[in-house]
């Protein structure tokens, strides 16, 4: 939350906010019931990051960040900020980390902690040793 006590919400771009294109490109369908519910947080003083892989630099045309934020703004959704802290949050902590820092974490990417059980990883034919994991009493 931000020190006067609004929601921070951060939200990725591709496959969240605009479906159905190919990452680089901006030529997908917007995701307006999202676009919506999060223009209506602004409007009740709520922050909106935009948080995602995209930007313009070093190479404009790979990584086209202002492409997003214009198709963003044309469906009428704006940022607080893009791709970094709020400035507020950087004063009340002294600093700028990596990892945006928001009440909410909206990305197409994204899983609930409670979703995530032994055989999930299973799909992803990721082969995971049961010696990695830490179990109760290991560290008593």
């Amino acid at each position: 939350m931000t020190p006067d006590g609004k929601y921070i919400i951060a939200v990725d771009f591709d496959g969240t906010l605009i479906t159905g294109n190919t990452w680089p490109d901006v030529a997908g369908e917007p995701n307006l019931p999202l676009m919506n519910i999060l223009i209506r947080e602004r409007i009740k003083g709520n922050k909106v990051i935009l948080w995602t892989n995209r930007t313009d630099a070093p190479d404009k045309d790979r990584y086209p960040l202002k492409a997003a934020v214009d198709f963003c703004k044309a469906a009428g959704l704006e940022f607080d900020a893009i791709n970094e802290n709020l400035q507020e949050i950087i004063e009340a902590y002294g600093n700028d980390s990596r990892k945006v820092s928001a009440d909410v974490y909206i990305d197409d990417k994204a899983l609930n902690p409670e979703q995530i059980n032994l055989g999930f990883f299973d799909i992803f034919k990721i082969p995971l040793s049961t010696k990695s994991f830490v179990t109760k009493g290991d560290n008593e």
